[in-house]
Parts: structure tokens; sequence; C-alpha cells
């Protein structure tokens, strides 16, 4: 997606993707198949290397910070699964293949969506175990840990589908619509952000910096997404296009037109740019991260 810091903290989610998944027993493996499938689809990663990106920036340890990479990356993939279920998003294509319960149906894919939440959880937990004996490292994993748990509730990720869902089809103000996306996509990635920060034990003024950073790219890359679905094709992006107006959604294109959706998201990845300006060549990652989102919409 961008440089080769990208592509190395890519290579390392992609190695260690299965690896915090729970021994499921031979009654039950069609559900660890079901999980697998959606894990092993692909995609840009932009969460958990976003979370191993910040942990190097601050001075952690990368290799420390790969089972909340990894368990990021299990609960956006619930997300996702979900999502594309007829009673959400009703959807038969993602990342360029059949969505979950295309190939296992809606019963066994829900339950995927529910053991990758969960298995998130435990792989946080079960890293946390070997950090009794190091009160701060384990205080700095607890606190990850509830960061990517509160991105990805009912403060988070969850108000803002549930804001989304109930406002398919009705007027919606500028205000909700900021709303539902500053949740629904860009809290997992501020948590992202926030999570990888603190494993890298990270000052407050670099944490409030970052948090600034991820907030603006993450409405950015959602208002992105609403242009993509209307100009994209599946080629490009993997899932079917033209979905949002089908289902009435609340994007920025229909609320404000489609010159003002990228002067706004122009704007947050300027703002993106300010937030972490005092790191300089430290911050080379990140910004690289900025100039390869601007190009999606090209």
């Amino acid at each position: 997606m961008v440089d080769q810091n990208y592509e190395n903290y890519l290579a390392i989610v992609n190695e260690h993707i299965l690896d915090f998944l729970p021994e499921i027993d031979n009654k039950s493996i069609t559900l660890y198949d079901s999980m697998k499938y959606s894990l092993m689809a692909g995609g840009k990663r932009l969460r958990p290397v976003l979370l191993l990106g910040a942990c190097e920036m601050c001075g952690g340890d990368v290799n420390a910070a790969i089972p909340y990479a990894c368990a990021i990356e299990y609960v956006h993939t619930y997300s996702l699964i979900h999502d594309d279920l007829p009673c959400m998003d009703d959807d038969d294509l993602r990342r360029g293949i059949a969505t979950n319960h295309k190939v296992y149906g809606e019963d066994i894919a829900t339950l995927a969506g529910d053991g990758l939440l969960n298995s998130a959880f435990e792989a946080m937990y079960r890293d946390m175990f070997l950090y009794f004996d190091d009160p701060d490292a384990l205080k700095a994993r607890v606190r990850a840990a509830y960061e990517i748990a509160k991105g990805a509730g009912c403060t988070g990720m969850i108000a803002g589908q549930v804001a989304d869902v109930e406002s398919e089809g009705k007027a919606c103000s500028p205000e909700m619509l900021d709303y539902i996306h500053l949740n629904k996509t860009a809290a997992l990635i501020t948590a992202a952000v926030r999570a990888g920060a603190m494993l890298g034990n990270a000052d407050k003024k670099m944490l409030d910096d970052l948090t600034d950073y991820a907030e603006a790219i993450g409405l950015a890359f959602q208002i992105q997404d609403d242009m993509l679905d209307v100009t994209g094709t599946v080629e490009e992006l993997g899932k079917n296009v033209g979905m949002d107006k089908e289902l009435s959604k609340t994007t920025y294109p229909a609320v404000h037109g489609m010159d003002a959706s990228k002067a706004r998201a122009d704007e947050l990845h300027e703002l993106a740019l300010d937030s972490i300006a005092d790191y300089y060549d430290n911050a080379e990652f990140f910004i690289n991260i900025v100039e390869a989102l601007r190009n999606r919409r090209k």
C-alpha cells in the first residue's frame, strides 16, 4: 500500500494472523474454517499495521505487539462478516471473494464473527499472562486491550453501526453523519494507533498527537470509501459498488456532494500531517500513510 515499512508490518501480520486462534475441537471445525476463510481473504490490514507502526515510532518492540495487532484484525474481520449479513448490508462480495455467509450460511457466518471477536480478547489476555512479574509492561497491555475493546464497542464502532442502520432512508444532519463515520470507522483506526502507542510507552503529548492523527485519517478513510462506492469498480475495490445508494445509506456524497467530500478529505489529511509535524523523520511511516490514502480515490 505504501512504503517498505508498511510492507514489513504487513508481512508480520500475515505471517502470524492465524497464530492466536484457539484450538477448536474437530466437532466444531466448521467454525475454524469459516473464521480462517475471512481472515485469509487478504485486505490492506490497515489497523494492525498502524498498531505496529505506532508501537515502533514510540520506541516499543514490534514483536511484542503482534498479539494485539492480530487481535484488532480479528475484530475488524468479525465486523466485516456481520456487516455483510442479509440483516445488515446484505452483500455477496468482500475482498474479491464470496462473503462468508454465502459460503458457510448465515448461521455459521454469524458464529464465526462471534468467534473472531472472542478470539481477539483471548489473544490479548493470553499475552498478559506473560507479564505478571512486570507491572509496567502489564499495565501497558491492559491499557492497549482496553483501547481496542472501547474502539470496537458500544461507544465506538457498534454505536456508529447502529446510527448508520437507523439513518438509512432518512434525512441526516452533517453532525449525525460525522458521528456515524467517527464511530463506525474512525474509532477502530484510532484504537489501533492508541493501542500501539501505549505498547510503545508513548508519553502524553505523543499519545495525544497520534490520537489526533488517527481520528483525522479515520474520518477521511470513510469519506473516501463513500466516494469510491460512487466512482470505483468491483475490480478495484474487491466488493460491490453502488450499494450505498441502493440501501439509501447516509454518506458524504449524498449529504455534501462529491466536490465538498473531496475537499473535506483533503482537509483531514492536512490535519493529520499537522498533528505529527513535530516528529519529522520519525513519523515518515505515518506521513506515507497519508499520501497513500490520498491516492485511494485517484
